[in-house]
């Protein structure tokens, strides 16, 4: 026995006696792989029920009739010969019409895992990659697609998917979907499923996703043979984009392959989305800019909901010489070395931020959620800007709640203050903040207790190396503390699991980032020993897919934040403890560039190769657990 391939179809070829035989690989009864069967006493038997056939014409025993089709051989001289059926032309399938209803949506990158429960629908996407219509990205963990989707959206504002079989394939899917939800990233997740006659019996992997998924998708629809397909993705994709949240498509096995309609057509997304440029009520603007021009000492913090609008809002702050901070979700939108510039805001912030929270006499906060990581003074006079109604005023009342685009607000506000404002210059006094800080990083940075390299010099070197418009996916710990209070940004984009907060964020999302800005921009991750842990295997995606992303590991041997936390709350530093692997060893091992640091000496220049290696990199920084 044994099984050969030919047009990529599968046939068991047996030989019994001198006697060659050619059948159908697949048996008519489960679908069981003739060619792995066995041969007894004369006849074939299915490895998956012991039904018995002929092994040379596939007949079966008497009084059955049901047999796999065989296919006539003759033995030549040169070779056994068999006569074989014309390749079937492959034939338009619903999968088809709803992968490039996806496409007309944006959707040109697909993060999964391929398995028996989604091939109908992964045959389309394999289609749809030969035309040039959109990239697969096979992942080693299903979580990971979804952290690669959600990253994707928090970039570019557009639609990546996610895709994973029945059962676990998609309830893997689930945490990185959440970290999408809770950021307001558009993600696309779609499943297959069990067949329809068998969904609700109790078959194999079969769970009700649609329950499953049920917190988590603001849309959620179960394909049908008499479903409207397209339509169905059209809405999905609409309200991820629209809501920024997640929509969730089920695929039942059976529905991926039925036939499509000679009729059937993409829904294409045109008069669909509006634009959602909305302007505030004159009144509410009015108010707004009276306490605006009024406020001698009014500070600008910038959410990750301010990035549509940063070029006007920081317009109109140079307009009044007040001084801007950031949310650690929205760190990058201003670079620090502008002159109004005061870094981040909250734990994982800077002194000068909340110094400048402090002396204010007015908060005017766009597009922010008021996380209570980030320390907005509850206090204080606020103006709030956010385009979601609920976002206002939803922890506590604010003075001046505006419902409105960030950039037409931040226009319009500019024009009502005109030349009424009575802002202090802040500009010296933010000169003066820097130069405090950066003296005590520079103090820090000098800091060795010989048990490895302290944070502050790791994003200071960083910082030296990096290209000024990177992209930098941080992950979960203090690494992350470390990142937002040292790094100095000029023009990156930061990406996080903000308000999850999931460790093992950083590699999955760069994955994501990668596939958004193909080579256009340097991708680097930066983790703790505790994430990287998490999707280490990842790494070989990036090597399979020859991704040049860059990954700064800091491994101290312990989830070190946890630590920490415990120390502070006087309780026993228990069970945060880790063993690891060398790991510049595991990424050389896995096919990438992997470089590892001991001292502070070899650590810029384990960068500088690392950065210059064209392909996947780690730097393996032995960092100390306590001086971050």
């Amino acid at each position: 026995m044994t099984t050969l391939t030919v047009d990529q179809r599968t046939y068991a070829a047996t030989q019994v006696g001198g006697v060659y035989g050619l059948l159908d690989d697949r048996c008519p009864h489960q679908g069981g792989p003739l060619g792995e069967g066995s041969i007894e006493k004369g006849w074939l038997r299915c490895p998956w029920h012991g039904y018995d056939y002929s092994p040379c014409n596939g007949a079966p025993p008497p009084p059955f009739d049901d047999a796999p089709a065989a296919y006539p051989v003759e033995v030549r001289e040169d070779g056994v010969y068999a006569l074989l059926p014309d390749p079937t032309p492959r034939q338009r399938t619903v999968s088809d019409v709803m992968v490039d209803t996806m496409v007309t949506f944006g959707v040109t990158t697909v993060f999964g895992m391929v398995g028996h429960s989604n091939l109908g629908l992964a045959d389309a996407f394999r289609e749809a990659e030969q035309r040039g219509d959109l990239t697969y990205i096979g992942i080693r963990h299903e979580g990971a697609a979804a952290f690669a989707a959600s990253a994707y959206g928090k970039l570019t504002g557009g639609l990546a998917a996610c895709f994973g079989i029945a059962g676990p394939g998609s309830t893997n899917l689930l945490t990185g979907l959440y970290d999408a939800e809770v950021d307001r990233a558009p993600v696309l997740a779609l499943s297959g499923g069990v067949p329809s006659n068998q969904a609700g019996r109790g078959a194999f992997q079969d769970l009700d996703l649609i329950a499953a998924f049920a917190d988590v998708a603001r849309y959620q629809a179960t394909l049908r043979a008499g479903s409207d397909h397209a339509e169905l993705v059209a809405m999905a994709c609409k309200t991820a984009l629209v809501e920024r949240g997640v929509a969730h498509l089920e695929f039942p096995d059976e529905v991926q392959t039925l036939p499509a309609a000679d009729e059937a057509v993409a829904a294409q997304p045109a008069g669909r989305i509006a634009d959602r440029a909305v302007a505030p009520p004159s009144q509410v603007l009015a108010q707004a800019a009276e306490l605006l021009a009024g406020a001698e000492r009014p500070l600008f913090v910038l959410g990750a909901g301010a990035r549509d609008g940063i070029e006007e809002i920081v317009t109109l702050a140079e307009r009044l010489r007040a001084p801007v901070v950031t949310t650690f979700k929205a760190k990058g939108l201003i670079g620090d070395a502008h002159e109004l510039a005061g870094g981040v805001l909250g734990r994982s912030g800077t002194p000068i931020a909340s110094w400048f929270m402090n002396e204010s006499d007015l908060i005017v906060a766009w597009g922010a959620s008021f996380s209570n990581h980030t320390g907005i003074a509850p206090y204080k006079p606020i103006i709030q800007v956010d385009r979601d109604p609920m976002a206002l005023g939803r922890f506590h009342a604010v003075e001046v709640p505006v419902l409105g685009d960030v950039r037409v607000t931040a226009t319009a506000l500019a024009e009502a203050v005109g030349d009424r404002a009575a802002c202090v210059d802040h500009r010296p006094e933010l000169t003066e903040r820097w130069s405090i800080w950066r003296a005590e990083k520079a103090r820090r940075r000098s800091d060795d207790r010989g048990q490895g390299v302290n944070s502050a010099a790791v994003f200071d070197a960083l910082g030296r190396v990096v290209a000024d418009d990177a992209v930098l996916c941080v992950d979960v710990g203090n690494n992350a503390y470390a990142f937002g209070r040292y790094f100095e940004v000029t023009r990156q984009s930061v990406l996080m699991s903000g308000y999850l907060g999931s460790i093992g964020f950083a590699l999955p999302a760069a994955l994501g980032a990668w596939a958004a800005v193909r080579g256009q921009r340097e991708v680097v991750a930066i983790s703790g020993d505790g994430g990287f842990g998490q999707y280490a295997m990842e790494l070989t995606t990036a090597v399979k897919y020859g991704m040049p992303i860059r990954h700064v590991l800091l491994d101290n041997d312990e989830l070190a934040k946890i630590s920490k936390e415990q120390r502070a709350g006087k309780w026993a530093v228990w069970q945060t403890g880790l063993v690891n692997p060398d790991f510049a060893e595991v990424a050389r091992s896995c096919g990438a560039f992997g470089v590892r640091v001991d001292r502070l000496e070899e650590l810029d220049d384990a960068l500088a190769a690392a950065f210059a290696h064209d392909g996947p990199a780690l730097v393996h920084v032995r960092a100390d657990a306590l001086l971050t």
